[in-house]
């Protein structure tokens, strides 16, 4: 049975094999009509699909073509446009360029129609002018020549006037920026040296306890005053002042040595010849001491040293000596600080400054002795004990006497002048005060051209009003310097005088 059954499964598989395989066939024959159909459908609907893109590339192409020609028809009309326009514009430019042409041929004749006429003016002129030549060579009695020369001279003139009237600018303009310098540099000093002073007189007034005290001064028949006067060579005067008796005399060390002697003589009570001498040796002896010391003081107030013992001695003397009033010592201390401070700002040698000034007025110190001015005086004194020879050069140029050839002198110069010349420094009566203006008034009115001139600030300026018919501008520099001149060469002053000429001119006319 089981053979049987192995038969019959077998031939169960083969005929499902066999159905299996037909269906399969058959499925695959059916597939594959399905898909050569669908593939038909697909190939029918892309030709249809590429013959609508082509029918719409085609007009597209159309399209962008009849779009192409438009744009390039415009462009083309524009183009076409623009060239006439170009052409129009041409045109009118060589037209008118022909009228310009014209225009300038029509000006070029009338041009040539002038140069002739010019000519012929040039010509009627040239005639003119050699007739009126001629005429005026006839009338004046000079040639060309002569005439010239006289042109010449005129010219000369005015351009000498205009290169006066700029060297006065330039003169101005470097003393205004030299006066400025000089003006800071002296303000500092002064600022920074303030130095009292004290005006000398030639009397001294001495108290006494009491009236009697001047009977015994006087002594029997005069004896004591006698023998007093003549040791001292002061005079003693002895009036109804209370209790006070007065001692005159020029002489400031004279004057001095007296007050000491005639002081201890009051305090000691006994007065007479003998004791008199006595007490004026005495007295000598202290106001030597006194001068020595004075000397060293000035020494160590100004800080220079090394000098010759006598010289210190002659300083001392200073202390005793006024001029104008004005203690020459300490005139002597503040010259030498003044001419300190300015020459450190100049970068001069200070020290060599302060010694000249110190020394400026040395001769002063004997001068009442020796014949001569102090400036001489000084210079021997100076000479005799080994000075510097800047330092005897700034003595003798001090006053002017010798023109200063070292900053140094003229340091001491200015110093001297700005130490004589501060408001109470020096003092002067009314009666020479007064001659002294009148003086510069009188200098003044003895040039001529001079209409008025004022004296002011004490007799520091004058003023000068001059007729501006007789003096000009150049002729008033001329004039200012004229005058100074004359000044410096005939009065003594303190410090410096300003000259300041005036001149102006007024037209006054009325309408009626």
């Amino acid at each position: 049975m089981e053979p049987q059954f192995i038969g019959v499964l077998v031939a169960v598989v083969l005929v499902a094999f066999a159905i299996g395989y037909l269906v399969r066939k058959y499925l695959a024959e059916a597939k594959i009509t399905s898909a050569e159909a669908e593939a038909e459908k697909i190939k029918e609907e892309a030709v249809k699909f590429a013959e609508a893109r082509k029918r719409e590339a085609v007009l597209e192409v159309k399209e962008e073509v009849l779009k192409l020609r438009n744009e390039v028809e415009k462009e083309n009309k524009e183009r076409r446009s623009e060239l006439q326009r170009l052409e129009r514009r041409l045109v009118q430019k060589e037209e008118t360029l022909d009228r310009k042409i014209e225009g300038i041929e029509r000006k070029e004749e009338t041009l040539g129609r002038k140069e002739q006429e010019i000519e012929e003016v040039k010509s009627r002129l040239k005639q003119m002018h050699d007739r009126k030549i001629a005429e005026l060579e006839r009338v004046s009695g000079l040639s060309s020549e002569e005439a010239r020369q006289v042109l010449l001279s005129n010219l000369e003139r005015e351009i000498q006037h205009e290169a006066a009237i700029m060297i006065r600018e330039m003169e101005n303009k470097v003393k205004e920026e030299a006066g400025k310098k000089a003006q800071d540099i002296i303000s500092m000093a002064i600022q920074r040296c303030a130095a009292d002073h004290s005006a000398e007189t030639t009397v001294a007034v001495i108290p006494l306890p009491n009236d009697e005290m001047k009977g015994r001064i006087i002594g029997r028949e005069g004896r004591n005053i006698r023998a007093f006067e003549t040791l001292t060579g002061i005079e003693l005067i002895i009036d109804d002042t209370p209790e006070a008796v007065i001692l005159s005399g020029f002489d400031p060390i004279r004057r001095e040595t007296a007050r000491i002697a005639l002081e201890k003589l009051i305090v000691d009570g006994r007065i007479h010849p003998a004791r008199i001498e006595e007490m004026v040796e005495k007295a000598q002896g202290e106001i030597e001491v006194q001068i020595r010391e004075a000397g060293e003081q000035a020494t160590f107030q100004t800080g220079v040293h090394g000098l010759h013992t006598e010289l210190v001695v002659l300083l001392g003397r200073l202390k005793y000596r006024t001029s104008y009033g004005q203690n020459v010592l300490k005139h002597s201390i503040e010259v030498a600080h003044l001419g300190g401070l300015m020459a450190a700002e100049l970068g001069v040698d200070i020290q060599l400054t302060k010694r000249a000034g110190l020394l400026h007025d040395i001769g002063k110190s004997v001068d009442h002795q020796v014949e001569g001015p102090h400036v001489t005086i000084g210079v021997e004194l100076a000479k005799k004990y080994q000075e510097n020879p800047e330092i005897l050069h700034a003595i003798a140029a001090h006053h002017g006497d010798e023109e200063p050839k070292t900053i140094t002198a003229v340091l001491i110069q200015a110093a001297d002048a700005i130490s004589a010349a501060r408001p109470g420094a020096r003092r002067e009566t009314l009666e020479a005060y007064l001659k002294r203006l009148q003086k510069l008034e009188k200098i003044a009115n003895s040039f001529e051209g001079v209409e008025k001139s004022y004296a002011i600030q004490a007799g520091r300026e004058i003023r000068i009003m001059v007729k501006p018919d007789k003096v000009d501008d150049l002729g008033s520099i001329h004039l200012a310097r004229g005058i100074a001149k004359k000044i410096e060469s005939e009065m003594e002053y303190p410090g410096q005088i300003k000259v300041t000429i005036l001149r102006e001119i007024r037209v006054v006319e009325y309408a009626k």
